[in-house]
């Protein structure tokens, strides 16, 4: 299944955390790291009170089921320092999240796919347009109709 990963960050070295999450991926024997997005710097969304980000987004290969997948990504987290403590939406050293899993919509506890804000936030839409421009969101359409909808 190949599915789309968003990394982002704003504490300590942004990039070599980055780098880091992405070398941690590709590590993990579940996980075929296909392609990585250029990195960007972005405004923070939502509370904006804090460090700007940089942000990217992996096309991963993996049979692990969604579940299982952002177990993966938050043990990913963890090992990055990343503390689920103080504002939601607040600074954070590392974020991983699960943006596309194939074309499937997924809702379990715990996990939504696809991610229920990503046809409104551009710092996501950007780099799945650089990776595949005609990628679907499920129930949304094409991430660069999607971008396009934002300008």
């Amino acid at each position: 299944m190949t599915v789309y990963v968003g990394l982002g960050a704003n504490l300590r070295d942004r990039e070599a955390t980055l780098r880091r999450a992405i070398e941690l991926l590709r590590e993990d024997g579940d996980i075929d790291v296909l392609e990585v997005s250029t990195v960007r710097e972005t405004d923070p969304v939502g509370f904006t009170d804090q460090p700007r980000f940089l942000n990217a987004a992996v096309a991963l290969e993996t049979d692990l089921s969604p579940q299982s997948l952002l177990e993966r990504l938050l043990a990913v987290e963890r090992r990055l320092g990343r503390t689920r403590e103080g504002q939601r939406f607040g600074p954070r050293t590392i974020d991983l999240d699960l943006l596309l899993y194939g074309d499937e919509t997924v809702n379990e506890p715990g996990v939504t796919v696809p991610h229920p804000r990503l046809h409104e936030r551009r710092f996501a839409l950007e780099p799945l347009v650089e990776l595949d421009p005609d990628l679907v969101v499920p129930g949304r359409g094409r991430v660069s109709d999607l971008l396009a909808g934002l300008e």
